[in-house]
């Protein structure tokens, strides 16, 4: 069937709404499949998993005749090897084709050059090189002029004023150079595109629109690409080729696969013919999604008009042609290769034996190793060490030592191919045989590559075998073997691990001797094990190197510090790091430009913080990342497969297809990463474990019962317990903490406790993290239990168990709001025994005197602690600010901020956000806004909170589309929206009988990762009714039952 039939099918889609499901596609996928000759019987097996189980069943037998004749090829007197001219066989770069063959090649190269470049103009170059020449005028000072006023966003005079009075005209080609620049500022550059389009006489052009698409779909704003879309229709205004561009590299980039087919369908439609660049991104975009039958049709359109295929298209279509296992296909493509583009038929028949090893299609390979012997093939050295990472990748390292003897006997060894074999048994974590192997290979007198010390250094410091790890070192340094940043990196965290700092140092600073740059990804490791010893002196060392060295500190890395510090209790080490991450924001790097995205993990203010990202946090503390030994894009494959796909039974069948060997810490990793697709991840959970060579851990069984209790499927989490029994698995305290956490953090308090016993009488003794997560669980308003709560405490300290911050601001916390104020007092006072500092334990007990509204109090003790006060004075002001503030006592707030500040201690973002709350409650607009202006000129730059108390303000006014600006601000600029910002905007909608925008939000929220509560389904459905939108309504209850069934394991 030809590409015509695809745009058959997309015609259906446009009459559903654009909307394309997973069943419907992959419908339409086996529907229209054509393959090449001889491969249709082959893809028609393919598509029965039970046939195909059945099949291999049937013929394992035959593997092992089929591996025994190839080992006779490759190990024949008379079968030649050599080496390739290029001297890099499998890189396939069409330089070295060149370089090669320079007469038959120079057209194809000279055309991929050509399409590099076109593509790149085609998908924008948003900067121009030369702003001046443009039709032979020079508008660049006006395009800076303008530029300029339009990023100058916290002006005290509006943008759109300076603009009418700054003088200078505004055409179509400075308004898109204006555009190009200011395509980091999307938000801004929005405005300043609206603001054009109303000056009289002005009309914006199809470069212009493609300027804004471009902008719009980056910034993630695809709602915002179909407006601009629909205005470039009803303003009469035409597509060229580049919109059309655009708009399938967004949808690609950002997987929405339907939507980028009905574009490329529109495209055609509309009689503009794609080109090379719009075939590519379609081809690249499908195969990231896995439509790999797909893109084969698409590669057959570009055969039949001649179009020009450069070498790493070819290698992304042997890709998608061996996961296939199409062979009679991949013979067609390669015969393409030596025909129309001249490639060298080594090179070609390279490209295949690699394509079908890293998609593990092992017998397939070897069958092509033996149609290579009929053709009398020279076999380079090249195609010998693919075939050994394919079946070490497999799982087959006895088949590849097999291969190794061989080429021991033909003298086509080195310490690379050693080194695959070392891989292997180190990704079954098979240490003793890769170290056998290791020593096999210095004997046979062949040095180990940079790569292999640092496996086995990295393995060795995970096992404890800190001394054997640096001998590794030593040695690698003798032998002449020159380091890179990830072995230096490696041995740096090693030392780190057994404390030894001065040595961590002296070899991160010998990086700068051998001429090597540390990386970011080296300070982070660097950072990361400090924060495991508890090193905070030694953290800002590191961070001050990495700001001399001019390496990006990204907030990633603060975040971790934060966290880090959050657990300790150290608040003022926490201030000392915000203040550095705010100096690093305005004044970045030299070459970088200011950083205006707010970091992913967002600062929780204490007094607003979602139960979603606090049981997030308590999760996290669990289940301990594990080191990483396996493939990064076996991961990334299964994890596509599982949250791209909703059907189980096209998941298995997809999965079988993989050939992947799965390991303990791969599998957990999976099911990390897919915790908020429950129920595939607790099917491939069950799936994996029946698969030969594979054995579930606890830590594996651990990780998939936090996931059913995160999904409240409490049936399956308990199944999967008793499951762990009947096998003999070891239950550790961790299991059992980690069912706790997951009936108490849904109010099940009294289960919870009846496993706590259960527990203990078991014989697993409680940890610290057990008396952690159900004591604050017991304190939650949801199943609160503070008898019990403080009978618990009691008990950890007596366990000899210390609390962190966390834990006893929860406890102490819940104990004012209860009125056991003598409870909370004896509580800060044992702190001190247990290493808390008095200012902290007094900060925190006056803290929590405040959020209970018991401000008299606080007051008392604040005037009793007197000059005794620190750094600490910040927070403890903050909170009694918000506390008067929350009894409306304006003016008592302002003389305590007034103290602050001559006390010289500036307020902090907690004091401004309490403050512009209670300004938007009183429905004091300006205020609020001049108090948010005073704080961001104070450098104290506005919270999650922050943002959404003014977007909570603005709905309360009536104020709607000021409120869907500080939302959309925030999804582009950051911070990004978190559970409470939806919350609220959505309860705020159904209040105004804006309903159906709420509706649209809770489908956003679930894109986004963050799972809507029951709250916010009955709050949009009752609010649908009321207007009497009741089909809408009942839509809701369907999205409610499949996030449940989404959630939950279902057989």
């Amino acid at each position: 069937m030809s590409l015509r039939n695809l745009m058959k099918f997309h015609s259906l889609c446009l009459r559903s709404s654009n909307k394309l499901s997973h069943s419907q596609l992959s419908e339409f996928q086996f529907c229209f499949y054509s393959s090449f000759p001889r491969s249709t019987k082959r893809l028609k097996k393919t598509q029965d998993t039970h046939l195909k189980n059945q099949a291999e069943t049937s013929t394992s037998s035959t593997f092992g005749l089929l591996f025994n004749e190839i080992t006779e090829i490759l190990g024949g007197d008379n079968f030649t090897t050599g080496k390739t001219q290029s001297g890099n066989l499998i890189s396939g770069e069409v330089k070295e084709v060149k370089e090669e063959f320079p007469d038959c090649t120079q057209g194809v190269c000279r055309n991929a050059k050509e399409s590099v470049l076109q593509e790149k103009d085609n998908v924008l170059s948003l900067e121009d090189t030369q702003m001046g020449i443009l039709g032979g005028n020079d508008v660049s000072i006006e395009v800076h002029k303008i530029t300029e006023i339009v990023r100058a966003e916290n002006g005290v005079v509006s943008m759109e004023e300076r603009l009418e009075n700054l003088g200078v005209g505004f055409d179509s080609e400075v308004v898109e150079k204006v555009l190009k620049r200011c395509f980091k500022v999307p938000g801004l550059a929005l405005r300043f595109f609206k603001w054009v389009n109303l000056r009289d006489g002005f009309r914006h052009t199809t470069s212009i629109y493609n300027t804004m698409l471009f902008i719009a779909g980056e910034a993630g704003e695809f709602q915002l690409v179909e407006k601009f879309v629909e205005e470039m229709e009803k303003n009469f205004c035409e597509k060229d080729i580049k919109t059309w561009t655009i708009l399938i590299s967004l949808y690609g980039n950002a997987k929405l696969i339907s939507k980028a087919l009905l574009v490329f369908n529109n495209m055609k439609k509309c009689g503009c013919e794609p080109d090379v660049q719009v075939y590519k991104k379609m081809m690249r975009a499908l195969c990231a999604a896995g439509k790999d039958d797909i893109v084969i049709e698409f590669y057959k359109e570009m055969v039949k008009k001649e179009m020009v295929i450069d070498m790493n298209l070819y290698k992304l279509i042997m890709n998608c042609l061996a996961r296939l296992g199409d062979m009679g296909a991949i013979h067609s493509v390669a015969e393409d290769m030596m025909r129309v583009c001249q490639t060298p038929e080594h090179i070609v028949y390279g490209y295949v034996l690699k394509s079908l090893c890293i998609s593990g299609r092992i017998r397939e390979a070897l069958e092509w190793i033996r149609d290579l012997k009929n053709k009398d093939v020279t076999l380079d050295a090249e195609y010998f060490e693919t075939l050994v990472k394919g079946l070490c990748r497999a799982d087959r390292i006895v088949d590849a030592l097999e291969i190794i003897d061989i080429m021991k006997k033909k003298h086509l060894i080195d310490g690379k191919v050693y080194g695959i074999i070392i891989s292997g048994y180190l990704r079954r974590n098979d240490v003793s045989k890769a170290l056998e192997m290791f020593q096999s290979m210095k004997e046979s007198k062949h040095l180990p590559m940079t790569s292999t010390y640092t496996e086995l250094m990295q393995h060795l410091f995970r096992l404890g075998e800190y001394e054997k790890g640096c001998m590794l070192y030593d040695e690698m340094l003798e032998k002449g073997v020159e380091p890179d940043t990830v072995a230096i990196t490696a041995m740096v965290a090693g030392h780190v691990s057994q404390n030894r700092i001065s040595e961590a140092w002296k070899v991160f600073k010998s990086m700068e001797d051998m001429g090597i740059r540390p990386t970011w990804k080296s300070y982070s490791v660097f950072i990361k094990e400090l924060c495991k010893i508890s090193k905070t002196d030694e953290i800002f060392n590191v961070l001050n190197e990495m700001q001399a060295s001019k390496i990006d500190v990204q907030d990633e890395i603060f975040d971790w510090v934060i966290s880090y510090m959050e657990k300790k209790g150290d608040l003022g080490s926490i201030e000392k790091i915000k203040q550095m991450q705010r100096i690093y924001k305005l004044y970045p790097q030299e070459g970088e430009s200011p950083r205006t995205d707010a970091s992913k993990e967002q600062e929780h203010n204490m007094e607003l913080n979602s139960n979603q990202s606090e049981a997030v946090r308590m999760d996290c503390h669990l289940v301990e990342p594990l080191p990483r030994n396996y493939d990064e894009q076996d991961l990334q494959e299964i994890c596509r497969i599982l949250s791209s796909l909703t059907d189980w039974c096209l998941i298995q069948e997809a999965l079988e297809k993989c050939n992947i060997q799965f390991t303990p810490d791969l599998v957990v990793e999976i099911l990390h990463n897919c915790n908020t697709h429950g129920s595939a991840a607790l099917h491939f959970f069950s799936w994996v474990g029946k698969q030969a060579g594979f054995s579930h851990t606890t830590e594996t069984y651990n990780m998939a019962i936090k996931i059913a209790g995160r999904g409240k499927d409490f049936k399956h989490m308990r199944n999967l317990f008793y499951e762990m029994r009947r096998r003999g698995y070891s239950i550790k305290s961790d299991t059992w903490t980690i069912m706790i956490m997951q009936y108490g953090r849904t109010g099940l308090t009294e289960i919870a406790l009846n496993i706590f016993g259960e527990m203990k009488a078991n014989g697993c003794n409680p940890t610290g993290s057990t008396y952690k997560y159900l004591i604050i669980n017991l304190c939650r308003r949801k199943g609160r239990k503070v008898d019990e709560a403080i009978k618990i405490f009691d008990k950890m300290i007596c366990a000899g168990h210390i609390p962190d911050k966390e834990l006893v601001e929860a406890y102490v916390g819940c104990l004012c709001k209860v009125g056991r104020l003598l409870d909370a007092k004896k509580c800060t006072d044992s702190l001190r025994r247990v290493g808390f500092s008095i200012p902290l334990s007094q900060s925190m007990y006056i803290r929590a005197l405040c959020r209970a509204g018991k401000l008299e109090e606080a007051q008392a003790l604040v005037d009793e602690v007197g000059a005794e006060g620190s750094t600490l004075d910040q927070y403890t002001y903050g909170s009694l600010v918000h506390g008067l503030l929350q009894q409306g006592r304006m003016e008592d707030a302002m003389t305590k901020v007034d103290s602050m500040r001559q006390a010289g201690i500036n307020p902090t973002v907690h004091v401004y956000t309490s403050l512009m709350a209670h300004f938007l409650k009183e429905k004091q607009i300006e205020r609020a806004l001049e108090v948010f202006q005073k704080m961001q000129q104070e450098g104290c730059q506005p919270t999650i909170v922050t943002y959404t108390e003014l977007i909570r303000g603005y709905m309360n006014m009536g104020k709607v589309s000021n409120a869907w600006n500080i939302f959309h601000r925030m999804k582009l600029k950051g911070p990004l929206p978190d559970f409470k910002t939806y919350s609220i905007l959505i309860t705020s909608l159904c209040k105004a009988n804006s309903s159906e925008e709420a509706l649209q939000l809770i489908s956003e929220m679930a894109s986004n990762g963050i799972t809507p509560s029951t709250v916010n389904f009955r709050e949009v459905f009752y609010g649908l009714n009321r207007e009497g939108k009741q089909d809408l309504a009942r839509s809701v209850l369907q999205q409610k039952l499949a996030l449940r069934s989404k959630r939950k394991f279902f057989t």
